[in-house]
């Protein structure tokens, strides 16, 4: 499995509902990360006004995101969550 494959396709919980792949992942925590660092000099130190500022970039900026890699997840199998999940199933 190719590294686009891992990171693009769904994931599949026990139950068989698939939840977000990796990449959407790795998207959440680099938006929250880089929008946050961006924030702090905004908000002069203020945290309830930087806490707003986060959520209101990293909103639109992850549903953008977010919706472009189900565009590129589309059509790719879903793989385990976990491997315990594999186990189960046997």
């Amino acid at each position: 499995m190719s590294l686009v494959d891992f990171l693009l396709a769904p994931r599949e919980d026990a139950r068989g509902w698939k939840t977000p792949n990796e990449a959407s992942r790795i998207l959440l925590i680099i938006v929250l990360i880089s929008v946050s660092f961006w924030a702090w000099p905004i908000s002069e130190g203020r945290f309830v006004i930087w806490i707003g500022i986060v959520l209101f970039f990293s909103t639109p900026l992850l549903t953008v995101g977010w919706y472009i890699l189900s565009i590129l997840a589309k059509n790719r199998v879903p793989r385990k969550l976990i491997s315990s999940v594999n186990l189960a199933d046997d």
